[in-house]
């Protein structure tokens, strides 16, 4: 396992790791096969989307918030519940195909470390799983 860190800066951000992951392969022999990449957080999820304009991140943000909004009446004593259910929503992990040591993905998508209650200093844990 590779593990690399990222500090956030707002509250709620996808952070664009895309890059950050592959420079992490790019120090192993080349392989094919899946990236494991995990976030090790109850407040911070991983995603795989459009990175290419940086609208979508935003919006992405802005409707977590709508649909999750941070004051509501929630039971949790530490006050960042909102931050829980939006992690439970996107998910921890993703998988990503590897071909000759790069990450194979779309024109168009990078991934994204979701960020719900921040700013923090963060982790991801990449696990490659190479081809028999």
């Amino acid at each position: 396992m590779v593990k690399i860190s990222i500090t956030t800066s707002r509250r709620t951000e996808l952070v664009p790791v895309t890059r950050a992951i592959q420079a992490a392969l790019a120090k192993l022999p080349a392989w094919d096969g899946l990236l494991h990449v995990h976030s090790p957080h109850t407040t911070a999820g991983v995603t795989v989307n459009e990175q290419a304009d940086p609208d979508v991140a935003a919006d992405m943000e802005q409707a977590l918030s709508k649909l999750v909004p941070w004051s509501a009446g929630y039971a949790h004593a530490e006050g960042n519940s909102a931050a829980h259910i939006q992690t439970a929503l996107v998910g921890v992990s993703a998988w990503v195909p590897v071909r000759g040591g790069r990450l194979a993905m779309g024109t168009w998508q990078g991934i994204f470390l979701c960020e719900f209650d921040g700013p923090r200093a963060r982790e991801l844990w990449l696990t490659p799983v190479k081809e028999a």
